[in-house]
């Protein structure tokens, strides 16, 4: 049984993009940020990679945060070791964790591991130049075919546990490198820090066989979500996933559940732009859906519309709290005030209250030690004459989002707009 960190279980992510969350683009500057988002209820701050970037092959003016130059050192255009050390002591004193991006699988072209170490640390080609992963042209495949390669990478990443009271890691494309490097390295830094957080970016189940991962991303979950709001598919493909995924994983898996992050916001849009006027009741159902650890990215907290532009400073022009903030606000709290909705194995299970409107109603139940969450979500660009009997589920309930006490009669007939919700809960 996979047992987890107890920060971890009703713990929300933030995704912090340093270069654009501040006019300065500067770990200083985000250090002022952080009561904002103490305020806001995050609990795992991750940050973007702050390592120092290649420039063999850079792209646009700064670069890619992922073409790693040094793996124990701080980008210079962020700041300091000790502007890191800061920005970590003050978040740990307003009780949220910090986790770094670890990238793995590759190093920048002209990273000090090319020049400093074995030319066997990296796979090269028929002219001895190390490998280009993918189409990323400003890195540097390495090699894990190599012990020692497995054992700089846990070093490198004990330093920051051991010297900079980093509390995780999440740990980027994380199915290129070999799944018992992890498995291994997992157990070296859990000797190190026993409360580690480690999540991965990916979806492969042999991530979770010897218990290396804490969470992992739910992609699939997050394209099929796009797709019923953009009707390519109905609700009952996303039911369909639900129901299938449950056997692929173990109970206490985490997944990282999302409307946006670094990938899709630059790549694909806004959520705003690939939501629409699903991006509401999208928002919510990641904070509902079960085994579900729920991520906000840089911007999304101040309802931002805008794809940053990913290797070029573009930082947002007006930080300031608003209506979306509050709605965030209040997803949070619900998540942290009810036990239902914890995942790693602590929460409620899938559990739905079947309807006359399945292809575009789904109305979840969380249920955990006498707590329970009912989520009535119509998810779909159509009015709908919901028709539905609650059955052991009649009763008084809190609107979670008003504050409003409300009766869950036996027989429910109600007519709910577009893309509308209601989150009902029962101590």
């Amino acid at each position: 049984m996979l047992e987890h960190t107890e920060w971890s279980y009703r713990a929300v992510v933030y995704e912090m993009n340093v270069r654009q969350l501040t006019p300065e683009g500067t770990l200083q500057a985000a250090s002022g940020r952080l009561a904002f988002l103490h305020e806001l209820g995050i609990d795992i701050v991750w940050l973007m990679p702050i390592y120092p970037i290649g420039c063999e092959g850079r792209k646009g003016s700064l670069g890619s945060y992922y073409s790693v130059r040094d793996y124990c050192a701080v980008n210079p255009e962020l700041g300091t070791m000790d502007d890191l050390d800061r920005f970590v002591a003050i978040a740990h004193a307003l009780g949220m964790k910090v986790i770094l991006d670890w990238v793995a699988n590759h190093t920048a072209r002209d990273a000090r591991w090319i020049s400093e170490r074995p030319a066997s640390w990296y796979e090269r080609d028929e002219q001895g130049v190390p490998v280009v992963p993918w189409d990323w042209t400003d890195t540097a495949k390495l090699n894990y075919a190599n012990p020692e390669v497995w054992d700089a990478q846990a070093e490198a990443m004990e330093f920051w546990l051991r010297e900079h009271a980093i509390d995780g890691f999440r740990c980027d494309m994380a199915m290129l490198v070999p799944v018992d490097f992890w498995n291994e390295t997992a157990r070296r830094l859990r000797s190190v820090k026993p409360d580690l957080f480690l999540l991965a970016e990916a979806e492969e189940p042999n991530l979770f066989e010897q218990g290396a991962f804490d969470g992992c991303y739910a992609w699939q979950m997050g394209h099929l979500m796009e797709d019923v709001a953009q009707q390519r598919v109905r609700v009952t493909a996303l039911r369909d996933y639900l129901y299938a995924d449950l056997g692929r994983y173990p109970e206490e898996a985490m997944r990282l559940v999302f409307t946006s992050n670094h990938d899709e916001n630059s790549w694909s849009g806004s959520e705003f732009a690939r939501f629409g006027d699903a991006r509401e009741v999208m928002t919510l159902f990641t904070f509902v859906v079960p085994r579900g650890l729920p991520l906000i990215y840089t911007g999304q907290e101040v309802g931002y519309d805008h794809a940053f532009a990913f290797f070029d400073r573009d930082p947002i022009p007006c930080y300031e709290a608003n209506g979306i903030t509050d709605f965030y606000r209040r997803l949070i709290a619900l998540r942290h005030a009810n036990p239902a909705l914890a995942s790693g194995g602590r929460g409620g299970g899938l559990l739905e209250i079947r309807n006359n409107a399945e292809d575009c109603l789904m109305i979840l139940v969380r249920e955990k030690d006498g707590n329970r969450v009912i989520a009535i979500m119509n998810l779909s660009p159509y009015a709908i004459h919901a028709d539905y009997r609650t059955g052991i589920y009649t009763g008084f309930y809190t609107d979670a989002m008003t504050g409003e006490e409300r009766l869950l009669p036996e027989q429910v007939e109600e007519d709910m707009a577009p893309w509308s919700y209601r989150v009902l809960v029962q101590k």
